[in-house]
Formats: C-alpha cells, structure tokens, sequence
C-alpha cells in the first residue's frame, strides 16, 4: 500500500495540516486530531488508516529535519577523501536556523538529552550514516565513533532546543563542529 498515490497524497495532506496547526502558535500537546483531520480534509478514520496517534504523525512530519540535519552535517564532503574544514558548513547554521523556528514541535518530539521519538530517529540515522562513512574509509572505531557522534549531536540539538545550551544558531553550529571534529579523530589508545 505504500507505493499508492492516494495514500502518499493523503498522507502528505495531513503532515502539512500538523505542521499548519503548529504554525498557527499552538504546541503539539495543544493540537488535536480533530483539528488536522478537519484542516487536511479527510475524516478522523482515515486518519487512523494511516498513523496510530497525533505524535506518529509528527514524527513523520519532521523526519525531513532528521534528513536536514544528517546532510548539514555532511555538506562539506565532496569525495570520499575529502578533509572535513575546521569550519562548519553553512548548511550547519542554516539547518539550526531551521529548527530553532519550528522549536515548540520540536521540542515535544526530542526531550532534553536527545531522547524522545524524534530522538530517537535522528541518532539511529546519524549512526548510519556516521559508522558506514567510517567503515568504507577504513577509519578506526567505526561503531563507536558514530554511537558518539549521533549521540552528541542528538543530545546537544535537543538541549539547545530546551533551553539547557545557550546561543544562537551560528555560535552552535561552531561548538557542535569542534566537539565533532573531535570525536572523528578519536584514534586507538597507545598500548
């Protein structure tokens, strides 16, 4: 069923009118689904054909910021042997800039620390693609480099959301590259 236009169609219809409602000022614990069912035009029972409950479709909604967030990390790379900058890319910034204006959403979906259904998401694909970028080069640590990776990221982002990490968009993406940068180079201990 998942290659059906009607339901791609149904389904984008709704993510839009979730992220609408949210738009509208409202926090996801303030939206209902009778008021994206009705914003999307369909009928609450389609809306249960399709997703379980209000923070499924959420989720679903924001799985662009886990694919956002996975390729601002990853803009610099023009090759497979290309040097990370000592500068974030500007994909980074403008990916915070992002977030940081859907954050009530946001923040329902990715608690403080990184936890939560978005959470959740955005680490296990920034482990991926971290551990499958590491394996091909042949860079040591490869699961263990990208658990920290995906787990800083996730983390920080989260905090930075909740009010736990202080700065703006471009101070953040700063802090966030070095300490990356950092945990990239971790290398085997002497011995």
């Amino acid at each position: 069923m998942s290659g059906d236009p009607r339901t791609a169609r149904t389904k984008a219809r709704l993510r839009e009118a979730l992220l609408a409602e949210c738009a509208a000022g409202r926090e996801l614990s303030q939206v209902g689904v009778s008021a994206v069912v009705r914003r999307a035009g369909v009928g609450r029972a389609t809306f249960y054909l399709h997703y379980e409950d209000l923070p499924a479709l959420a989720v679903d909604a924001c799985a662009g910021v886990v694919h956002a967030a996975v390729d601002a990390l990853h803009a610099w790379q023009t090759g497979p042997a290309a040097t990370a900058p000592a500068r974030p890319p500007a994909a980074l910034a403008d990916f915070l800039t992002d977030v940081a204006e859907h954050a009530d959403l946001y923040r329902a979906l990715l608690l403080p620390g990184g936890g939560g259904p978005l959470g959740e998401r955005l680490h296990r694909e920034l482990r991926a693609r971290a551990r499958a970028e590491r394996a091909a080069v042949g860079a040591p640590h490869p699961d263990l480099v990208a658990s920290a990776v995906a787990s800083a990221f996730t983390g920080v982002l989260a905090d930075w959301l909740h009010g736990l990490v202080p700065g703006g968009a471009e101070e953040l993406a700063d802090l966030i590259w070095a300490l990356l940068l950092a945990l990239h180079r971790t290398r085997a201990p002497a011995g």
